[in-house]
């Protein structure tokens, strides 16, 4: 469905594209008052046309910025050179007007603001030039009456602006929808494989690991043959833990009960625990912790949510690297962060964190990270991850404060 949304999207493209170049060559050809001197505005305006159509056919194949950015720049040069080859035709003052709602269509904020700036400076020089050097000889229509037609032209940018604001939040919101519903559809495919996970698996599991308790303690088996049976039990303990992950998932909690949480005890408490482990790689786990830091949430799974993102960053850090952890307040939330200057991810691997079997690791299921998401949107939480190859990630974890200001 995607594929021919895809095509369909590009085909309507061509036929609007090919329909303003048919225009543009139109202007060249049809009532031209230049095409009999065929001098140095006639070849501009050609060459114009032709390097602009260009840009339009390569987009759909090259969307870059930089074609974007030359896409801009070309349409500008193309109206402003309009205006002033065909001073005669009225309506070419207007094209400068709607410069900026060019880049309305590339959804790139920085283009738009650089083609407001852009266009404010050459519609200055514009009546600088009509103004002191034409003084109305070539655009009457301008000079009778400068300044209204000067607000005009403001007018025109401020209506693009909100048309560009509007259309870029309604843009936002919409991927913001678009997330949700793929963070919602990985819960609801984890939370149906981990409901036939546990029926298929966890009832053999038991049944296998009783009997090896009952070998592990007979008299019968030697010690070495004992420690076989304890190392199996080991084995099968660790399947039974990927199982709970899975149900942690997809049992839900209709009690949800909350408390006060004390951020700063609690994460003085995981950082404790996780102080060996970050010596056994020579990491260091520095914490600071600053305002009062009180959240409502369950403290067991709050505490589970920090484990799991604190491993994770000295897991990912290199050896001597130190882990910053921090939490302070921002208005009505509670912000932490947890810093590393490891591996770092790029942006498509940050986009699949929380995918059910997507992991980083190589022994890693995905669940734990899953299970971190799962925690923050119980509650009402959020959580950002900033990260580059080679640059580390910072971790930004933000929940609604219960002591609010």
């Amino acid at each position: 469905m995607k594929e021919i949304t895809n095509k369909l999207n590009k085909k309507i493209y061509y036929i609007v594209v090919w329909i303003g170049i048919a225009i543009m060559i139109s202007g060249l050809l049809i009532d031209n008052p230049r095409i009999s001197e065929f001098g140095f505005a006639y070849i501009s305006h050609s060459i114009l046309v032709f390097i602009l159509s260009v840009c339009f056919l390569l987009y759909p194949k090259n969307r870059t910025a930089i074609l974007r950015l030359t896409i801009l720049i070309v349409a500008s040069v193309y109206s402003y050179a309009l205006f002033l080859f065909y001073p005669d035709t009225w309506s070419t003052f207007i094209f400068l007007c709607f410069i900026p709602a060019l880049s309305i269509l590339f959804f790139d904020s920085k283009l738009f603001y650089f083609s407001l700036l852009l266009n404010a400076i050459l519609i200055m020089f514009i009546f600088g030039y009509i103004l002191l050097i034409d003084r109305g000889l070539k655009y009457p229509y301008i000079e009778a009456d400068p300044i209204g037609n000067f607000i005009n032209f403001i007018a025109s940018q401020i209506i693009i602006y909100f048309i560009f604001y509007l259309t870029n939040e309604r843009m936002k919101k919409q991927q913001t929808y678009y997330e949700q519903i793929q963070h919602s559809e990985r819960l609801k495919t984890t939370g149906q494989l981990a409901a036939a996970v546990a029926h298929e698996i966890r009832n053999p599991l038991t049944v296998v690991k009783g009997f090896l308790q009952l070998f592990e303690q007979d008299s019968s088996f030697t010690d070495e043959r004992k420690g076989h049976f304890t190392l199996m039990i080991d084995e099968l303990n660790t399947a039974e833990q990927v199982i709970s992950q899975f149900l942690s998932i997809a049992k839900p909690d209709k009690e949800n009960v909350t408390e006060n949480v004390d951020v700063n005890v609690v994460l003085q408490s995981v950082t404790d625990l996780l102080h060996s482990y970050g010596l056994l790689h020579d990491n260091r786990i520095e914490l600071n912790v600053t305002g009062d830091c009180t959240i409502s949430a369950n403290t067991i799974e709050f505490k589970q949510l920090l484990i799991n993102i604190i491993k994770n960053a000295i897991e990912a850090s290199n050896i001597g690297d130190l882990v910053h952890v921090t939490a302070g307040r921002e208005k009505e939330f509670v912000v932490i962060q947890v810093i590393d200057y490891g591996r770092g991810m790029s942006e498509e691997e940050v986009a699949s964190l929380g995918t059910p079997f997507y992991s980083l690791k190589s022994k890693g299921t995905g669940l734990g990270m899953m299970i971190c998401f799962n925690i923050v949107d119980k509650f009402k939480g959020t959580i950002d991850f900033q990260s580059s190859i080679g640059h580390g990630t910072t971790v930004t974890i933000r929940f609604p404060s219960s002591n609010p200001v």
